[in-house]
Protein backbone atom coordinates (compact mmCIF):
# COMPACT_ATOMS: atom_id res chain seq x y z
CA UNK A 1 0.00 0.00 0.00
CA UNK A 2 2.82 2.36 0.91
CA UNK A 3 4.62 1.81 -2.41
CA UNK A 4 1.37 2.33 -4.32
CA UNK A 5 0.73 5.62 -2.49
CA UNK A 6 4.32 6.69 -3.08
CA UNK A 7 4.05 5.94 -6.79
CA UNK A 8 0.80 7.88 -6.95
CA UNK A 9 2.39 10.88 -5.23
CA UNK A 10 5.36 10.75 -7.58
CA UNK A 11 3.06 10.70 -10.60
CA UNK A 12 1.03 13.64 -9.27
CA UNK A 13 4.23 15.58 -8.66
CA UNK A 14 5.48 14.79 -12.17
CA UNK A 15 2.26 15.99 -13.76
CA UNK A 16 2.22 19.08 -11.56
CA UNK A 17 5.80 19.87 -12.50
CA UNK A 18 5.02 19.49 -16.18
CA UNK A 19 2.08 21.88 -15.84
CA UNK A 20 4.19 24.41 -13.91
CA UNK A 21 7.00 24.13 -16.45
CA UNK A 22 4.65 24.60 -19.40
CA UNK A 23 3.08 27.64 -17.74
CA UNK A 24 6.55 29.12 -17.24
CA UNK A 25 7.43 28.46 -20.86
CA UNK A 26 4.24 30.12 -22.08
CA UNK A 27 5.00 33.23 -20.01
CA UNK A 28 8.70 33.52 -20.93
CA UNK A 29 9.75 30.91 -23.51
CA UNK A 30 13.29 32.25 -23.96
CA UNK A 31 13.98 32.14 -20.23
CA UNK A 32 12.49 28.67 -19.66
CA UNK A 33 13.88 27.16 -22.87
CA UNK A 34 12.07 23.80 -22.78
CA UNK A 35 8.40 22.97 -22.36
CA UNK A 36 9.03 19.96 -20.08
CA UNK A 37 11.47 19.19 -17.26
CA UNK A 38 14.54 17.12 -18.15
CA UNK A 39 14.22 13.34 -18.05
CA UNK A 40 15.51 11.34 -15.09
CA UNK A 41 18.21 9.87 -17.34
CA UNK A 42 19.51 13.29 -18.34
CA UNK A 43 19.38 14.57 -14.76
CA UNK A 44 21.27 11.52 -13.49
CA UNK A 45 23.90 11.90 -16.22
CA UNK A 46 24.50 15.51 -15.18
CA UNK A 47 24.64 14.69 -11.47
CA UNK A 48 27.12 11.87 -12.09
CA UNK A 49 29.65 14.43 -13.39
CA UNK A 50 29.81 16.16 -9.99
CA UNK A 51 32.86 15.04 -7.93
CA UNK A 52 31.19 13.66 -4.82
CA UNK A 53 34.04 13.98 -2.32
CA UNK A 54 34.54 17.67 -3.11
CA UNK A 55 30.79 18.37 -3.26
CA UNK A 56 30.17 16.83 0.18
CA UNK A 57 32.81 18.97 1.87
CA UNK A 58 31.11 21.26 4.38
CA UNK A 59 33.23 24.17 3.12
CA UNK A 60 32.03 23.71 -0.47
CA UNK A 61 28.87 24.31 -2.45
CA UNK A 62 27.35 22.99 -5.65
CA UNK A 63 25.77 25.77 -7.68
CA UNK A 64 22.80 24.88 -9.86
CA UNK A 65 21.74 27.35 -12.54
CA UNK A 66 18.16 27.28 -13.80
CA UNK A 67 16.86 24.43 -11.60
CA UNK A 68 13.24 24.97 -12.64
CA UNK A 69 11.02 22.53 -10.74
CA UNK A 70 14.04 20.71 -9.30
CA UNK A 71 14.48 17.68 -11.57
CA UNK A 72 18.27 17.99 -11.57
CA UNK A 73 18.22 19.03 -7.90
CA UNK A 74 16.65 15.69 -6.98
CA UNK A 75 19.31 13.87 -9.02
CA UNK A 76 22.06 15.76 -7.18
CA UNK A 77 20.55 14.71 -3.85
CA UNK A 78 20.26 11.11 -5.06
CA UNK A 79 23.93 11.30 -6.07
CA UNK A 80 24.72 11.90 -2.41
CA UNK A 81 25.20 15.67 -2.20
CA UNK A 82 23.86 17.16 1.06
CA UNK A 83 20.95 19.54 0.55
CA UNK A 84 22.73 22.16 2.68
CA UNK A 85 25.54 22.23 0.09
CA UNK A 86 23.19 23.21 -2.75
CA UNK A 87 22.81 26.79 -3.96
CA UNK A 88 20.00 27.12 -6.51
CA UNK A 89 19.85 30.20 -8.76
CA UNK A 90 16.48 30.49 -10.51
CA UNK A 91 14.87 33.33 -12.48
CA UNK A 92 11.16 32.44 -12.21
CA UNK A 93 9.50 33.33 -8.91
CA UNK A 94 7.00 30.45 -9.20
CA UNK A 95 9.85 27.95 -9.49
CA UNK A 96 11.65 29.59 -6.54
CA UNK A 97 8.58 29.17 -4.35
CA UNK A 98 8.35 25.51 -5.31
CA UNK A 99 12.07 24.92 -4.71
CA UNK A 100 11.98 26.54 -1.26
CA UNK A 101 9.04 24.34 -0.30
CA UNK A 102 10.67 21.12 -1.51
CA UNK A 103 14.28 21.84 -0.56
CA UNK A 104 14.20 23.88 2.62
CA UNK A 105 17.82 23.02 3.40
CA UNK A 106 19.16 24.49 0.15
CA UNK A 107 19.83 28.16 -0.56
CA UNK A 108 17.44 29.38 -3.26
CA UNK A 109 18.28 32.66 -5.00
CA UNK A 110 15.72 34.38 -7.20
CA UNK A 111 17.72 36.17 -9.87
CA UNK A 112 19.18 36.27 -13.36
CA UNK A 113 21.95 33.73 -13.89
CA UNK A 114 23.44 36.02 -16.55
CA UNK A 115 23.78 38.80 -13.94
CA UNK A 116 23.62 37.29 -10.44
CA UNK A 117 25.15 40.27 -8.63
CA UNK A 118 25.94 40.15 -4.94
CA UNK A 119 23.13 37.72 -4.09
CA UNK A 120 25.21 34.77 -5.27
CA UNK A 121 28.24 35.86 -3.27
CA UNK A 122 26.09 36.23 -0.16
CA UNK A 123 24.51 32.79 -0.64
CA UNK A 124 27.91 31.14 -1.00
CA UNK A 125 29.09 32.73 2.23
CA UNK A 126 32.75 32.26 1.39
CA UNK A 127 32.40 28.61 0.40
CA UNK A 128 34.29 27.42 -2.66
CA UNK A 129 32.25 26.03 -5.55
CA UNK A 130 32.89 22.33 -6.12
CA UNK A 131 30.83 22.23 -9.34
CA UNK A 132 28.33 24.23 -11.35
CA UNK A 133 25.42 22.35 -12.90
CA UNK A 134 23.57 24.37 -15.54
CA UNK A 135 20.23 23.84 -17.24
CA UNK A 136 20.28 27.32 -18.76
CA UNK A 137 18.90 27.47 -22.32
CA UNK A 138 22.14 28.99 -23.58
CA UNK A 139 21.26 28.79 -27.26
CA UNK A 140 18.45 31.32 -26.78
CA UNK A 141 21.11 33.98 -26.08
CA UNK A 142 23.59 35.66 -28.43
CA UNK A 143 27.00 34.03 -28.62
CA UNK A 144 28.67 36.94 -26.84
CA UNK A 145 26.31 36.60 -23.86
CA UNK A 146 26.84 32.84 -23.70
CA UNK A 147 30.60 33.27 -23.69
CA UNK A 148 30.48 36.01 -21.06
CA UNK A 149 28.25 33.95 -18.78
CA UNK A 150 30.21 30.70 -19.01
CA UNK A 151 33.55 32.47 -18.80
CA UNK A 152 32.40 34.37 -15.73
CA UNK A 153 31.27 31.23 -13.93
CA UNK A 154 34.46 29.36 -14.83
CA UNK A 155 36.42 32.16 -13.18
CA UNK A 156 34.76 31.14 -9.89
CA UNK A 157 36.08 27.58 -10.19
CA UNK A 158 39.50 26.03 -9.81
CA UNK A 159 40.96 24.16 -12.78
CA UNK A 160 39.59 20.76 -11.77
CA UNK A 161 36.04 21.82 -10.87
CA UNK A 162 33.48 21.15 -13.62
CA UNK A 163 30.90 23.39 -15.24
CA UNK A 164 28.27 20.90 -16.40
CA UNK A 165 25.84 21.97 -19.12
CA UNK A 166 23.33 20.11 -21.23
CA UNK A 167 22.33 21.09 -24.73
CA UNK A 168 19.95 19.92 -27.44
CA UNK A 169 21.99 21.66 -30.14
CA UNK A 170 24.36 19.84 -32.47
CA UNK A 171 26.85 22.71 -32.21
CA UNK A 172 28.62 23.71 -29.01
CA UNK A 173 26.80 26.49 -27.14
CA UNK A 174 30.23 27.92 -26.25
CA UNK A 175 33.53 27.04 -27.92
CA UNK A 176 35.96 26.28 -25.12
CA UNK A 177 38.97 27.91 -26.76
CA UNK A 178 37.07 31.21 -27.04
CA UNK A 179 36.93 31.55 -23.25
CA UNK A 180 40.26 30.01 -22.25
CA UNK A 181 38.68 26.73 -21.21
CA UNK A 182 38.82 23.08 -22.10
CA UNK A 183 35.98 20.70 -22.93
CA UNK A 184 36.62 17.53 -20.97
CA UNK A 185 33.65 15.38 -21.83
CA UNK A 186 30.62 15.03 -24.09
CA UNK A 187 27.97 12.41 -23.31
CA UNK A 188 24.85 11.65 -25.31
CA UNK A 189 21.57 10.96 -23.51
CA UNK A 190 19.25 9.41 -26.07
CA UNK A 191 16.38 8.72 -23.65
CA UNK A 192 15.33 12.34 -23.44
CA UNK A 193 12.91 14.37 -25.54
CA UNK A 194 14.67 15.67 -27.51
CA UNK A 195 17.97 13.74 -27.16
CA UNK A 196 20.57 15.82 -25.35
CA UNK A 197 24.29 16.06 -24.75
CA UNK A 198 25.98 16.65 -21.41
CA UNK A 199 29.07 18.85 -21.70
CA UNK A 200 31.79 19.31 -19.08
CA UNK A 201 33.81 22.52 -19.29
CA UNK A 202 36.81 23.28 -17.08
CA UNK A 203 39.20 26.19 -16.81
CA UNK A 204 42.37 25.77 -18.82
CA UNK A 205 45.35 24.56 -16.81
CA UNK A 206 47.82 27.15 -15.47
CA UNK A 207 50.07 26.63 -18.49
CA UNK A 208 47.24 28.05 -20.60
CA UNK A 209 46.64 24.99 -22.76
CA UNK A 210 42.99 24.99 -23.78
CA UNK A 211 41.50 22.44 -26.08
CA UNK A 212 38.36 22.53 -28.16
CA UNK A 213 36.18 19.69 -29.32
Amino acid sequence: MHSKNSASQTERRRRGDEATFLAGWLRKPLMTGAILPSSRGLCAAMAAKVPLAEACDGRAAVLELGPGTGAVTRALLAHGIPEANLVLLEYASAFCTLLRKRHAGARVIEGDAYDPGGALRDALGGRRIAAIVSSLPLMTRPESEREAALGGYLSLLDCQAPFIQFTYALTMPVRAERIGARLDGVSWVARNLPPARVLVYRRADPAGAATGA
